[in-house]
């Protein structure tokens, strides 16, 4: 500890003495120093390693006549009647005191009536248990394993009514670090079960990831195999993302995480945290309150529960000590907060699943807990049919699959047909609820549709593309191709989209003749069999398409994946990609020489040489085509809509348009000379999910004269609500003849701020509210960072907890523009506004 080598730790001891008001401040900041920055590591090791195990301990908890183990117990309520079985073995040398202790809130101590004393060594404990209930207003519920001394249970008593704060944040941290702890087991354990199929690690460990909300690293996958396990498995205790769900369990109570000097500390790379610490912080936090309430006599020392069962099964992070002072375990059950469901959706809504697939795996997320805990249990995807009742099928959740295991057994005793709808129930602790809903088919014999583009695509010679469309499409097990000789040759086969599948269709050494496509389904005996047609067919040149000014043009006619070069007035073109359309090849062809822009001019008769990969070459006399439209932009300005509240986020980026906002720019024709009234401008967002058409009939553009047009653009009402990110624009002309896409603006979607509350009680943390928050991807105080907080994917809160700003003044990342920073004036209300 080098930082306090030069400290008088004599000197110290005796100003803490002299003001015993102030002791509190000066020891955090000290121990901080010392013991966190200068010896990281220790304080790592020893708050989040958890590797000894502790004392067995089983619970029950029954209400209203239903008993459920542990496990599956997510909160506690009022009025619960809790088993509690300290099952220490008869070999037991020391005796243990079980202290059960209800807690009402940081600043109400409990009355001596919630705390139970239990003399574990006696045989009625210990062949029995013992039953407790949970008062009306309790809120935290902590079990001590104490060794007896004859006054223990008047010191933990007295330990938790003096500090009952510290005790209420402890249990509340410990049970947010159990529920990150058995996410981080179940991730561990099934990576190192993933061992034996090095080839499917990658896939597995990817779906793990999503379904636990682990941190994953890409680059150990580009380790060798024998490396890549020891590699996903490494620093432990950074691989745990914050999680929404367990996070809305614990916070029910609290005003937030921590934000006192020493869990900020802890969340720096320094600590071992950095951005993926919220199990460190919690652990960390853990430690710190319970060495507050040290005495000569007794320390306390945390234990994790992650639970099986009944069994508790407590892990610890120290050895407990039977020598002054001796080691009180302090155990955390379930908080008494309402019950929070799991937050589970379908990671595709609109994908359709086969319902006579053995094993069905439907994709889910959002719910890390149901993958790692026993809390979600007796889950049923409810098919419904015909039949009132409907047929439930079980589910079981396997995070190395990235979804639920679905039984379909059951449907095959069932005769349905056709698209279904299934809905996933289950019960959370004691109350059922319901999941997301998934598009179901059970297979029938179809009739399938060939793409009209592939009536006439089987080439023989070469591997086609086979594009078929059926609502089974999700039911294909196998396709296989059978020639006229009776010859049957696999193919490879995907579903390209909803009931569409692509059939690679291997005709290489194939003759041209009759072919039959045959598709396997499951649920069905007999296969569908689709009769096709192959051909033989010889190169053929149609077409070439180059417009004056381009570097590229297109060549339509037959076998065109036999070219390998084009030449043209002795410019030279290579391939850039084969398609077909209109029962022909299509094949782009691009050259790379400086001058090919200005060699050829509209109207030019040209005589095309293409080479094929057989020697052979082919001549094609056409015509260099006009133009294509160009425009250039001169100007442009962000309006705000007059008629809407004022924003209290400020875009300064003029580069940046707000969604409810309007753009007005300028374009200037450079091609053709003067703007045809005809011209349309197509404004598009980067993906092309979303387009409009500005044009002059339409009102969107007003020439300024021959050669500039004023262009306006309503981004929510043409684009519309869904539209973010990048925009560009490109102009189209009469005919149909299009330009290249040039960048725009950056269309972004703005929160709304109402304020920002802090309690007196919760130094250095706030909470934000406003409306749809989840457009935000980081919070700071400062315009560099250094004090943030990121908002997780899915964030549906109305509030959210952020750092103390410095006065009104928010710096904001959004997510539809997360390099830019905004800023916002946000009202700070006191207390008395809340």
């Amino acid at each position: 500890m080098t930082a306090c080598s030069e400290m008088n730790w004599f000197e110290m001891k005796n100003s803490l003495l002299i003001d015993l008001r102030q002791r509190s401040r000066i020891l955090v900041f000290i121990l901080v120093i010392c013991f966190v920055v200068a010896d990281s590591a220790i304080l790592r090791a020893d708050t989040a390693a958890f590797d000894l195990t502790g004392p067995k301990v089983e619970v029950r908890v029954q209400r209203e006549g239903h008993t459920l183990p542990i496990s599956e117990v997510p909160n506690l309520q009022a009025g619960d009647r809790l088993w509690v079985h300290p099952d220490l073995p008869d070999t037991q040398s020391v005796r243990y005191l079980m202290v059960i202790s209800f807690l009402r809130g940081s600043t109400n101590p409990p009355p001596d009536s919630w705390f139970t004393r239990v003399e574990a060594w006696t045989k009625q404990v210990h062949d029995e248990g013992v039953f407790v209930t949970v008062p009306e207003g309790a809120e935290e519920a902590v079990v001590f394993l104490a060794p007896e001394t004859g006054g223990a249970f008047s010191t933990v008593r007295s330990a938790v009514r003096g500090k009952p704060g510290a005790f209420v944040r402890a249990a509340q941290d410990l049970e947010q670090a159990s529920l990150d702890r058995q996410r981080l087991e179940k991730y561990l354990d099934s990576v190192r079960e993933a061992s034996s199929d090095p080839e499917r690690m990658k896939a597995r460990a990817t779906l793990l990831a999503r379904s636990l909300n682990i941190r994953l690293d890409q680059q150990c996958f580009d380790k060798p195999s024998a490396q890549q396990v020891p590699c996903l498995t490494q620093n432990t205790d950074q691989l745990v993302l914050d999680d929404s769900h367990s996070q809305t369990m614990v916070a029910t109570l609290s005003s937030g995480p921590s934000s006192d000097l020493l869990v900020q500390v802890s969340a720096t790379p320094t600590a071992g945290g950095g951005y993926y610490s919220a199990y460190v912080g919690a652990v960390v936090d853990v430690v710190r309150i319970l060495g507050t309430a040290h005495t000569a006599q007794y320390q306390y020392i945390p234990a994790l529960s992650l639970p099986k069962k009944d069994n508790l099964n407590l892990r610890l992070n120290y050895p407990p000590s039977f020598r002054n002072p001796k080691s009180v375990i302090v155990i955390a059950l379930p908080l008494v907060v309402p019950a929070a469901n799991p937050p589970m959706h379908a990671v595709d809504g609109t994908q359709v699943f086969c319902v006579n697939k053995p094993a069905l795996v439907l994709p889910v997320d959002g719910a890390p807990l149901v993958f790692a805990t026993e809390l979600a249990h007796e889950l049923v995807l409810h098919v419904e049919t015909k039949s009132k009742s409907g047929i439930d099928l079980p589910a079981v959740p396997d995070p190395s699959r990235g979804g639920l295991v679905i039984d379909t057994k059951a449907m095959q005793s069932v005769d349905v047909e056709g698209e279904l709808s299934g809905i996933l129930r289950g019960v959370w602790g004691f109350r059922s609820f319901e999941g997301p809903r998934f598009r179901l088919r059970a297979s029938s014999p179809e009739q399938w549709i060939v793409a009209s583009k592939d009536a006439s695509a089987l080439i023989v010679g070469r591997e086609d593309i086979l594009h078929l469309q059926s609502p089974d499409a999700c039911c294909v097990s196998a396709v296989s191709l059978r020639d006229e000789k009776g010859k049957i040759t696999e193919a490879r086969w995907e579903i390209a989209k909803p009931e569409e599948l692509e059939v690679k269709v291997p005709l290489e050494k194939a003759t041209a003749g009759a072919v039959t496509v045959v598709v396997h389904k499951l649920g069905t005996r007999q296969p569908d069999e689709i009769p096709l047609h192959t051909y033989s067919e010889a190169g053929r040149l149609d077409a070439f398409n180059i417009h004056a000014g381009d570097s590229d043009g297109v060549l339509k006619g037959t076998r065109l994946d036999q070219v390998t070069s084009l030449e043209v007035d002795g410019l030279h073109f290579v391939p850039d990609g084969l398609s077909r359309a209109n029962q022909q090849d299509e094949l782009k062809v691009a050259s790379h020489e400086p001058s090919v822009s200005n060699r050829l001019q509209a109207g030019e008769s040209i005589l095309i040489h293409v080479a094929l990969k057989d020697g052979r070459a082919l001549d094609l006399n056409t015509a260099v085509e006009g133009p294509r439209p160009r425009v250039s932009i001169l100007s442009k300005n962000v309006q705000l809509d007059a008629s809407s509240l004022p924003s209290t986020v400020r875009l300064e980026n003029q580069d940046e348009l707000p969604q409810d906002g309007r753009l007005n720019f300028f374009l200037k024709t450079q091609v053709p000379e003067n703007f045809p009234p005809t011209e349309k401008i197509e404004v598009a967002t980067a993906d092309g999910s979303f387009s409009v058409l500005l044009s002059e009939k339409d009102g969107n553009l007003t020439a300024q004269d021959a050669k500039t047009v004023f262009a306006v653009l309503n981004p929510m009402k043409l684009l519309g609500p869904s539209a973010f990110g990048p925009l560009k624009f490109r102009p189209i002309a009469e005919g149909g003849i299009d330009g290249d896409w040039q960048p725009l603006i950056t269309l972004v979607r703005v929160p709304v701020l109402e304020g920002i509350r802090c309690e007196r009680a919760a130094e250095k943390q706030c909470t934000l509210n406003g409306d749809k928050l989840f457009l935000i991807d980081a919070v700071s105080s400062d315009p560099d960072f250094s004090n943030s907080v990121t908002v997780p994917d899915g964030f549906v809160a109305a509030a959210l907890t952020i750092p103390q700003p410095k006065g009104k003044t928010l710096y904001l990342k959004l997510r539809d523009d997360p390099a830019a920073v905004v800023t916002a004036d946000v009202p700070v209300l006191n207390p008395q506004q809340q």
